[in-house]
């Protein structure tokens, strides 16, 4: 891989385009590729590979509007971080599995890889623009670029990748960028220690409103109906978390690290929410502030 000569830091501010879903480029991979059952997420069972009825000869979902109100909330959750146009525009150069049926099952299998990669390009550079890590700004930007790579492999190359330990690696810069950003905050805070929850705490329904959680570490954390309203988040790492029904009303989240939007869309908040720049307020939210 050519040393990148034109670099450029990114910025908190930066919306990160490529790495957030563009539903209007892609051919609906995620409405085919991926299995759901029956739940309060969804009203029906599909299996992997097999078109949602609600998908339309134009790759277009023919409820879009409605999924809410349909049943199928969890549609509303998911997002791709890019991966779906990756796959049809770049890796797939605009055939699709409809025009070309014989690649549909690698192409399915493809975009589930895409999107584990773009997935780690948005925390790497989320990282990148985190001044608390600048002592590991080289080997975050090695990771960026390598996994930049791999996203423009051939579909061939790409179903051959280890994703499991391509992921392994890019978590230890991952933690490491988590470590040095709560422990600056650690320094800023006048209430004692950061709170360290440990990967995967149990904090289903938990009451933590107007809790103090700057720099607090909730990796994995099932926060599943807890209550955040109000609470303090700035500098804790999210990664991971799962906020399926959590009260974010009036909570900051602005300076929260590795929060993404699948996370948002999951989560209940207010006009009030303070979220970080490169994330948007997710439509079902209330709109009145807290």
């Amino acid at each position: 891989m050519s040393e990148n000569h034109n670099y450029t830091e990114p910025s908190r501010d930066n919306s990160r385009p490529t790495l957030q879903s563009d539903c209007e480029s892609c051919f609906g991979l995620c409405c085919v590729a991926l299995p759901f059952s029956a739940s309060v997420d969804f009203a029906m069972d599909k299996n992997a590979g097999t078109p949602c009825h609600n998908l339309q000869s134009n790759f277009r979902c023919g409820i879009h509007t409605s999924l809410r109100k349909k049943g199928l909330r969890g549609c509303t959750v998911y997002d791709c971080f890019g991966a779906g146009q990756k796959v049809s525009r770049v890796t797939y150069a605009g055939k699709d599995w409809r025009q070309a049926p014989e690649t549909a099952e690698q192409m399915f299998e493809v975009f589930l890889i895409m999107r584990q990669l773009h997935e780690l390009l948005w925390y790497l550079t989320e990282s990148l623009t985190l001044e608390a890590a600048r002592s590991i700004h080289d080997e975050l930007r090695l990771a960026l670029e390598k996994t930049e790579h791999l996203t423009l492999l051939s579909p061939d190359s790409l179903v051959q990748i280890d994703v499991v330990s391509h992921r392994s690696e890019v978590n230890t810069l991952l933690l490491k960028t988590s470590e040095l950003v709560r422990a600056q905050r650690q320094k800023k805070n006048t209430q004692g220690r950061q709170k360290n929850f440990g990967r995967g705490a149990d904090l289903m329904g938990a009451n933590l409103r107007k809790a103090d959680l700057r720099g607090a570490n909730l990796r994995g954390a099932y926060l599943i109906a807890a209550d955040l309203k109000g609470a303090d988040l700035r500098a804790a790492d999210l990664i991971g978390a799962d906020f399926r029904d959590t009260e974010l009303s009036g909570a900051d989240l602005s300076e929260s690290i590795f929060l993404t939007q699948p996370q948002l869309n999951a989560a209940k908040g207010d006009a009030a929410t303070k979220l970080p720049p490169s994330l948007t307020r997710p439509t079902h939210w209330s709109m009145s502030g807290a």
